[in-house]
């Protein structure tokens, strides 16, 4: 591909109507001041966290890699060299540019990589640029993964910071230096400059003083009205959760119900986004009984309602209500992502108690063992739970901004950088997107959850271990037994697909460990009319995962149908089919129910 022409550019720049560009300068200015007011009010006035604990905890991370390389002088004499070695690299390759020639990029672009998909980026000066920041990415890269001494934890988290402080400064992400972000100036006479400007103070006050971006038009979405739309009741409530009985849309169901229960971290629609991606629509319509958990969004009086408290008030409450409505002893059960993970706990203590009420379990993108957790291990360790467990107390919750920050860090090239550019820069409006809008809609977390969940799972791995208790009873994951369906997603980045495997291993009754295509949300939500992804079936788990992977068929399409096959073998009778509360609970509202559209 030919570079640009440089005539464009200055046909444009002589095109810029000056007088709108100092008319929205100023604009710019003014906007900027209400954007510092927004930001500066809730800190003048005590109500934002310190940082300081976080970004010392950033400084000692990359203390301890400098330090290795500080420490002898021809180790940091080499590492400069290779560095100036690149730079002069991206030097050589813009000389020839500038003489017509076509030389191999010092560094490559991903191919995955979509930051620099812009034409403008290959003309000498701007891929000069992209190239620098490449270089002295990959150089900044290597220190970490070449520095000796470091333990792994700590390792971890300085590459995930280093990948962090990467994307964060890439220049894409700034006006000045992103060719796309130059034209839409030029042309706009830096209209789009205060658009973006008018964006961020918005976002700063809907975030108070913290900065909530965007991803989806939150107008154009709201639970109940075009989201969570099948019908149902809320039968039973707690002051945990509400429970919602679907009604049926086939003149019989399967005899033994089904109970879901999903993540508190987020909310239960993910699985009833709209009729086409609903898997609670889809199961209805294969004939079953559908039963699922609504968490409560809580506040700080539910701050000491601990793992414990869900295992009763939750998981424990909706059965014995399942039961008194369909006249089932016996329920089948689907836990997904932290609610999986409760759900594995809660089986470990029935076994335990002689508890025979669950006849069978499904996981979806569940962990149970977290030794290969991925990059969330790097918020866990225990200064940084100190810390955690300060703030909690102080408010008797985690904020849920605290996790769905977490969460957006982990794939932050795809879900932060490309909307600053889009929301700030261009000055545009996110696209109406249903998945993102129920992204951003996050929960809050009781400080006694959150604390267990994070102590006994994330840093010392009791469960897997054996030696977490719940509700003073020894949790062993060996004892469950029955059947078990353990779905994982090939490119998970919350639950990846080795812990899964390793996680449903440890079970000791029959496990139909299956992987599907895509991640942790896109894999589960697959509806089989999309014909997309795919999932791969193979041997036992309790091996090596790539050994399974190696041995493993794979099939087109959704894992839905699949689970349907191996679930309708576990109890294949039929009866009439059931309206919500069976006439032995009154229905206290229609679903979605109020809980879930309760905002963090």
């Amino acid at each position: 591909m030919a570079p640009p022409s440089d005539v464009t550019t200055e046909s444009r720049l002589a095109s810029v109507n000056v007088e709108a560009f100092a008319q929205n300068l100023a604009k710019l200015v003014e906007e900027g001041g209400k954007a510092m007011a927004a930001y500066m009010r809730p800190r003048e006035e005590g109500k934002i966290d310190d940082m300081s604990d976080d970004i010392a905890d950033v400084i000692r991370t990359f203390s301890q890699v400098a330090n290795y390389w500080m420490s002898d002088p021809q180790r940091s004499v080499e590492a400069q060299s290779r560095l100036m070695s690149g730079y002069l690299g991206v030097w050589s390759t813009a000389l020839k540019k500038l003489n017509g020639e076509q030389p191999p990029p010092p560094a490559p672009v991903d191919p995955k990589d979509a930051r620099f998909k812009d034409p403008d980026w290959e003309s000498p000066f701007f891929d000069a640029l992209k190239q620098t920041y490449l270089v002295t990415s990959h150089w900044a890269e290597s220190m970490v993964q070449e520095a000796e001494g470091l333990d792994a934890h700590t390792k971890h988290k300085a590459e995930f910071l280093v990948r962090q402080l990467s994307n964060a400064v890439s220049p894409t992400n700034f006006v000045m230096t992103n060719p796309e972000l130059i034209r839409e100036t030029i042309v706009s006479s830096g209209d789009n400059l205060v658009r973006g400007m008018k964006n961020l103070t918005e976002d700063l006050v809907a975030g108070n003083g913290d900065l909530r971006i965007r991803q989806s038009d939150t107008s154009a979405f709201a639970v109940g009205r075009n989201l969570a739309l099948s019908p149902g009741k809320v039968i039973f409530e707690t002051e945990l959760m509400q429970l919602i009985q679907y009604a049926p849309s086939t003149e019989t169901v399967k005899k033994t119900p089904v109970l879901l229960v999903p993540p508190w971290i987020n909310k239960f629609y993910i699985l009833d986004l709209t009729p086409e991606k609903s898997l609670i629509k889809w199961m209805v319509d294969q004939g079953l009984t559908v039963f699922v958990i609504s968490w409560v969004n809580p506040d700080a009086r539910l701050a000491t309602k601990g793992f414990d408290d869900y295992m009763r008030e939750g998981i424990f409450a909706a059965l014995d209500a399942v039961e008194k409505v369909t006249g089932e002893h016996k329920a089948h059960t689907i836990g997904y992502c932290v609610g999986g993970t409760l759900l594995a706990v809660t089986l470990a203590y029935m076994a335990a108690t002689g508890d025979d009420r669950v006849a069978s379990a499904t996981f979806l993108t569940t962990q149970i063992d977290f030794t290969h957790a991925g990059d969330l291990k790097v918020f866990v360790d225990e200064a940084q739970l100190e810390v955690l467990e300060r703030r909690m107390q102080e408010m008797g919750y985690l904020e849920g901004k605290k996790m769905a920050d977490a969460f957006n860090m982990l794939r932050s090239n795809d879900l932060i950088w490309p909307y600053v550019v889009n929301n700030y820069g261009k000055g545009k409006s996110p696209f109406p997107f249903d998945l993102l809008y129920w992204n951003s809609d996050s929960t809050r977390m009781p400080a006694a959850n959150h604390s267990y969940y994070m102590r006994n799972c994330y840093l010392h791995n009791n469960i897997a271990k054996g030696l977490a208790e719940i509700a003073g009873v020894r949790i062993e994951m060996g004892k469950v037994n029955i059947p078990v369906y353990s779905l994982a997603t090939r490119e998970d980045h919350i639950a990846p697909a080795q812990s899964a495997f390793v996680g449903a291993g440890l079970l000791s009754g029959p496990v139909r460990f299956v992987l599907a295509g895509s991640g942790h949300i896109a894999g589960v939500v697959n509806p089989p009319v999309k014909k997309k992804y795919q999932y791969w079936t193979g041997g036992a788990v309790g091996g090596d995962y790539a050994g399974w992977l190696k041995g493993a068929q794979e099939h087109k399409g959704s894992w839905w149908p699949d689970w349907m096959e191996w679930f309708s073998a576990q109890h294949p009778d039929d009866v009439p089919a059931r309206e919500p509360g069976g006439g032995v609970l009154m229905p206290i509202e229609d679903a979605p129910g109020r809980y879930v559209k309760e905002r963090a």
